[in-house]
């Protein structure tokens, strides 16, 4: 399997990507505590897997081609 550097690129920015999903992750919960943490945190963590099920698709997608 040959990699070209626009393929390189958008693994790159995949992953990218995948760390901007956890920063904001956390983010969203940072100065919460007790319920307020518990209720925000069931629905930020939804929202995280979604983002990272998407970027995981993109890439599976990419690698897909690269082989093809």
């Amino acid at each position: 399997m040959t990699t070209t550097a626009p393929d390189l690129e958008k693994l790159r920015e995949l992953d990218d990507g995948t760390r901007r999903a956890w920063m904001e992750y956390t983010e969203r919960l940072r100065d919460l505590a007790g319920e307020e943490y518990e209720l925000a945190e069931s629905d930020s963590w939804s929202e995280l897997q979604r983002e990272l099920e998407h970027l995981e698709r993109r890439r599976a997608s990419l690698m897909q081609s690269a082989t093809a």
